[in-house]
């Protein structure tokens, strides 16, 4: 059986057991200044140094205590260690509420028996300790000075000895707060880049939303035209009138569609959806969006994929790749375009291609910028190119330009076949 002695000052068993609700609450202030498992600080083995010349000794160190353990994280005269909190002689008196100064350890009843004093670790004779105090008022540790020979410390030693013992939770406490700025710092950082980011986005939309609503808006006032001018038409051809009407509330749910997912993604924090989306669906779609532009053109959809993605957003794609191909046609000729979709090495590419004017090699880039356009002579934005660009960029994907064999303008995405 382990024998234990109780400390008639603190009523702490000799053993380094303690009261568990301390233990836990030192545990928790030692666990924020993350000093147990880094190498020694040059400030904390300097502010040793200074401990030890002050006290005339040839060895200092600082002295954290867990609940079992003792861990020296910065000594003067020797190498840092860990022992157990038991063979501690700072645990005696760590909760004495008052610095320690003993002239002969060996002498005094608390420590004779210490491995740090009988020679089983060391040979401590001199020894003074001060309390490390937190400003939650938790002691973690100590700051100990000793010697392996007897001797005495003036008054004006030890209340050195204790302001460098405030020193040291100070040391200790500028750290934790460096490292919680340096957190909050890097939080706000965060913060306004995605603040940027939705003004970005913010700024594109109403861009985006009066030219890719113009189409469908276009396919609802189409069908609600009809009906104006000949409202009999739901009694006397009922199939035609459930057609224009049910084409009015599609437009009217895509258009509602679009400005909610262009809020959600504007928002701060807002992401592209990522669901399955089917091209073959979504291009049927833009054909009936764009019914009116594309009168007397010629529209060939060919096999699309399945992919990943936001379904609004590579609608808005389509439509605008199409709308394009439709518009930027000699005067007097029908647009021919063609859309299809081939596998690569790096997912899905997307062609749309027609054959109407065609866009210059050193145009190819630049109009995909913002308001930039290559034919001045036809009505236009230069909006639709660049929030193209923005959507496939959003998806992880790849866009370009190439010129249509025998004339035209082929642009073609790639969506990557685990887009986000």
């Amino acid at each position: 059986m382990t024998s234990q002695r109780t400390d008639p000052v603190v009523g702490l068993p000799e053993d380094g057991t303690g009261d568990p609700g301390t233990d836990r609450a030192r545990v928790v202030e030692i666990d924020r200044y993350q000093v147990l498992l880094d190498p020694p600080r040059s400030d904390l083995v300097a502010l040793v140094d200074i401990a030890a010349q002050v006290a005339e000794v040839p060895l200092a160190t600082i002295n954290l205590i867990t609940d079992v353990a003792q861990h020296q994280i910065a000594t003067k005269g020797f190498d840092p260690s860990v022992c157990a909190r038991a063979d501690s002689m700072c645990n005696v008196v760590l909760h004495d509420g008052a610095p320690v100064v003993v002239p002969d350890a060996s002498r005094d009843p608390r420590f004779a028996d210490n491995p740090f004093v009988t020679g089983e670790i060391g040979q401590v004779r001199f020894y003074a300790s001060h309390q490390l105090v937190t400003p939650h008022g938790v002691t973690i540790g100590t700051l100990c000075v000793f010697d392996t020979e007897a001797r005495e410390i003036s008054d004006d030693q030890e209340r050195a000895l204790v302001e460098l013992a405030e020193r040291v939770v100070d040391l200790l406490e500028l750290e934790l707060r460096t490292r919680e700025l340096a957190v909050t710092v890097t939080e706000l950082e965060r913060a306004r880049d995605e603040l940027q980011r939705s003004n970005s986005q913010l700024a594109a939309f109403a861009g985006q939303v009066s030219h890719d609503l113009r189409n469908p808006l276009t396919t609802v006032r189409m069908a609600l035209s009809i009906l104006a001018e000949d409202p009999e038409t739901l009694h006397t051809d009922p199939e035609a009138g459930s057609f224009l009407i049910s084409r009015a509330e599609k437009g009217a749910g895509r258009m509602q569609a679009l400005i909610d997912d262009l809020l959600a993604y504007a928002r701060i924090g807002g992401r592209m959806a990522s669901k399955q989306v089917d091209l073959a669906a979504v291009a049927a779609d833009v054909r009936d969006d764009l019914a009116e532009a594309l009168g007397g053109a010629t529209l060939d959809i060919g096999i699309l994929p399945v992919v990943t993605g936001d379904p609004v957003q590579l609608r808005a794609v389509l439509q605008n790749l199409v709308a394009n191909a439709a518009k930027f046609v000699p005067a007097g000729q029908p647009a021919r375009i063609r859309v299809g979709a081939s596998r690569v090495r790096t997912g899905w590419r997307v062609e749309v291609v027609d054959q109407g004017l065609g866009i210059a090699p050193e145009d190819r880039e630049r109009v995909f910028e913002p308001l930039a356009r290559a034919h001045d002579d036809v009505p236009g934005t230069g909006i639709g190119l660049a929030t193209v660009r923005r959507i496939i960029d959003a998806h992880a994907g790849s866009i370009g330009i190439e010129e249509t064999p025998g004339g035209g303008t082929t642009v073609w995405f790639v969506l990557p076949a685990d887009t986000p």
